[in-house]
Order: structure tokens, then C-alpha cells, then sequence
């Protein structure tokens, strides 16, 4: 290989509690999107992200995931690759799913909160 470009690719795996049939259907759609559409991988980053500022972040064009379930399933709601690969039933059943799984964890009282303003108000 030598003179050759060589890739790597990292494929970090999904939370353990979640549908390995679902999961790798969707991975497999993503890769085989971005074959399909010719995108380019951006450049490597070897510093600790960890560490990085907005302006770190901005230098080498790092956006953030979503930082809540109603924040990931906005961004799931207009996916047309996944709505693809899990077919319109499965996608529109594991949408309703999720949606119903923030709407009961959205309506409870955290200890935190019970912490942080009972003694308050």
C-alpha cells in the first residue's frame, strides 16, 4: 500500500438497550448514502474535543448532536434516508414510540428540581 491514500473509519456502536435490527439498518443506510452521494469525510481532529470553546468547535466545523430526546426526534422527524431504510410502519411506530417516552419523561419532577427549588418557593 505504499503511495496509496488510506481511510479509516470509526464506527462508535449504539447505546446497548437499543434495536441491534433497527440500529444497523440505519447505520448501513447512512454509509451506503453518503457512497451514493460521494461525501468526502472531513479532515481529522486529534486534539480532545472535551477541551474545545465555540471558537475551537467552529475552526474545524463541529456541529453538536442533539442534546435531548425531543431535540433527536425533531432531527429524525425529516431523516429521509432512515424513513427509507426502516420502511414508513417501522419508522412511524418508532417515532410515535419515542415521542411518547419524552411526553412521560417531560411531565415528571426530577430530584434535581425538587432540590434545587422546593426549599425556593
Amino acid at each position: 500500500m505504499v503511495g496509496k491514500k488510506r481511510r479509516r473509519i470509526e464506527l462508535r456502536c449504539p447505546d446497548p438497550s437499543c434495536n441491534p435490527y433497527l440500529a444497523f439498518a440505519v447505520m448501513l443506510a447512512a454509509g451506503l448514502d453518503g457512497v451514493r452521494r460521494k461525501l468526502m469525510p472531513s479532515r481529522p481532529v486529534e486534539e480532545n474535543l472535551y477541551h474545545f470553546d465555540d471558537q475551537m468547535m467552529s475552526k474545524y466545523a463541529i456541529g453538536m448532536l442533539p442534546g435531548t430526546l425531543k431535540e433527536a426526534l425533531d432531527e429524525l422527524a425529516g431523516d429521509e434516508v432512515i424513513r427509507e431504510a426502516l420502511g414508513d410502519h417501522a419508522f412511524e411506530w418508532f417515532h410515535a414510540a419515542k415521542s411518547a417516552e419524552w411526553d412521560e419523561y417531560r411531565k415528571r419532577v426530577s430530584p434535581w428540581e425538587l432540590e434545587r427549588y422546593l426549599t425556593i418557593y
